[in-house]
Parts: structure tokens; sequence; C-alpha cells
């Protein structure tokens, strides 16, 4: 079965997984980056999770709502995840030197696996579509990661509108 499974997902999902896995990689160094950089796992989180929504439910007004509410409360850990990161402002350039986020990749690989293992069991028994208990977890669950993402975007947002100073621990 699980052959049949692996073999039945689009080259796409495991093209995102092997981007996820590099990008999860890539931030446990500290470096510098840019915020279209740092954009692009919560645009692309994003944009699943609207196209998940639509494919899925339509235009259903409780679904977006979970949705909405799981994004609103992962985006308040996402911040909270960043908390104690080193961010430094250079101006000249407009970038960002970040100190290593180990946090990224172990979430990148649960983001990932939850929502495939969702989407998963929604095409193996469509009937779940209906089910209000697996309907909440996956709406809320799938918000929830996508919200994690756009917290920490946002922390690095801030960072880089605060006025430069040598190093900008942020609190």
């Amino acid at each position: 079965m699980l052959q049949q499974l692996v073999s039945n997902t689009p080259v796409w999902v495991w093209a995102i997984l092997i981007f996820l896995v590099t990008r999860g990689v890539a931030a446990m160094k500290p470096g510098e980056t840019s915020l279209a950089k740092l954009a692009i796992v919560p645009t692309l989180f994003t944009a699943w999770g609207l196209w998940s929504l639509a494919h899925r439910f339509g235009a259903s007004w409780e679904a977006w709502g979970e949705w909405l509410v799981g994004i609103g409360v992962g985006m308040g850990l996402g911040w909270l995840l960043l908390r104690r990161a080193t961010l430094t402002l250079n101006a000249a350039s407009g970038t960002l030197w970040r100190s290593a986020d180990y946090s990224l990749l172990p979430l990148l690989l649960v983001t990932f696996a939850v929502k495939y293992g969702f989407e998963v069991a929604l095409s193996v028994s469509p009937s779940l579509n209906v089910d209000a208990g697996f309907r909440a977890a996956y709406l809320l669950l799938s918000g929830g990661f996508t919200g994690i993402f756009i917290g920490k975007y946002l922390r690095y947002l801030r960072a880089s509108r605060q006025v430069p100073a040598a190093v900008m621990p942020i609190v």
C-alpha cells in the first residue's frame, strides 16, 4: 500500500518536500537573507492552503472560518518561536542577518507530513470531507501551521522596519 501511495503522489509534491528540506537545513546556519526569501515558505503554505480550501470546501464559511482561526493561533506561536532570535538589519543592502533557526526544519517536516496525511486520507476516503471532527482537525491544523510561518515572517518584517543597531535581539 505504501508503494501505491508514493507512486500516486504527484511529482510536484515531492519537489515541494525537497525544497522544504533544503530551506530547513539552510536555516540552521546563521547568515544574511532577504525578506523575499523569508516570504517563500509562508507564501507556499498559504497558497497550498487556499488551493486546498477552494478545492475541498468551496465557499463554506465554516471551513474558511476554522482555517482562519488556525492561522490566528499559529501566527501567535510563530511570533513566539523567534522571541530569542538575533536579527540585525543591514541598511545598506536591505538584508537581515539572522541567527540559526533550529525550529524550521522539524516544523517544515511535521507540517508537510500532516498536510500530506490529511490530503491522502481525503483522497482515499472522500466522505471524510463531511465528517465534522476530521474537517475541523484538518482545517485548524492546516491553518495553524500556515499561521506559524506567517507569524515568523511578521517577526522578521518587524525587525527589518526597526532602526538598525549593532545587534538587535527581538523581544
